[in-house]
C-alpha cells in the first residue's frame, strides 16, 4: 500500500475530514490532499504531528512490513525520491515531446523552398502545435509542476509560436511572388490565448478533484 493511501485511511478512521486535519497539522486543506494522493510528501515534522493526530504509530502509518529493518529517513528519503522522480520524468516527456513537434514546424517553415499544401499547414500549424501546446498547458496546470512558475508557460508558448514564421505565395500572370513574415506577432498571440486557455482548465480541472476530494474526505 502506498503512503498515501495510509494517511488517507489513518484520517478516515479517525473520523475526520481534510479540512480538519489540515487545520491540526497547521497546513492547507490541499496540501494534506496532496500527501493522501501521492503527488509530494510530508516533512519529518508533519509525519510526527500526524502520527499524534492520527493516534498510529509511524511504523504502521508509514511502513510497509516488509520495511521493518529500514529506518523512518530512509524509507522518507526513498519514497520522496520516487515521487519526484515521476514528476520529473513526466515533466521530461511532456516538455520534449512539445518541443520536438515546434522543433519539426520550424524545420519545416524556415527551410521550405516552395509553397506549403493547405492541408499540411492546417494540420501542423494550426491543429498539432495547439492541440499539444493546450494539452501541455492543461497538464502542467492540472498537476501543478512549479506552483506560480506555471504562468511561465504562457511565455514559452509565446516564445515559441512567435518563431513560426508565416510563409504565402501568390501567382499573378506575371510571376509567382513569396511572402515571408517574421516575427510572427499573430501566431505569437494565439500560442497566448492557447496557452491561458489550457492553464486555465487544468486549474479548473485541480479545483475540481480538490473539490470532490472535499466530498469524500
Amino acid at each position: 500500500m502506498e503512503i498515501g493511501s495510509k494517511l488517507k485511511n489513518a484520517r478516515n478512521e479517525m473520523g475526520i475530514t481534510q479540512e480538519q486535519a489540515a487545520e491540526l497539522l497547521g497546513v492547507s486543506r490541499q496540501t494534506v490532499s496532496n500527501w493522501e494522493n501521492n503527488k509530494s510528501y510530508p516533512d519529518i515534522i508533519s509525519v510526527i504531528k500526524m502520527s499524534d493526530v492520527y493516534s498510529v504509530s509511524l511504523d504502521r502509518l508509514l511502513k510497509e512490513e516488509k520495511s521493518v529493518n529500514q529506518t523512518y529517513r530512509e524509507f522518507l528519503e526513498e519514497s520522496t525520491n520516487t515521487v519526484k522522480a515521476k514528476r520529473n520524468l513526466g515533466k521530461t516527456i511532456l516538455l520534449s515531446a512539445y518541443f520536438l513537434v515546434w522543433l519539426a514546424a520550424m524545420l519545416v517553415f524556415w527551410q521550405v523552398n516552395g509553397p506549403l499544401t493547405t492541408g499540411f499547414d492546417i494540420a501542423l500549424r494550426w491543429i498539432l502545435l495547439p492541440l499539444l501546446l493546450f494539452a501541455a498547458s492543461v497538464t502542467v496546470a492540472k498537476n501543478d509542476y512549479w506552483g506560480n512558475g506555471n504562468w511561465f508557460c504562457v511565455i514559452g508558448a509565446a516564445a515559441t509560436f512567435l518563431t513560426i514564421p508565416y510563409t504565402a505565395y501568390a501567382e499573378s500572370m506575371v510571376m509567382a511572388t513569396f511572402t515571408f513574415i517574421f516575427p510572427n506577432f499573430m501566431y505569437m498571440a494565439v500560442g497566448i490565448v492557447v496557452s491561458v486557455c489550457g492553464l486555465a482548465a487544468g486549474m479548473l480541472w485541480r479545483k475540481k478533484f480538490s473539490a470532490n476530494e472535499k466530498r469524500g474526505g
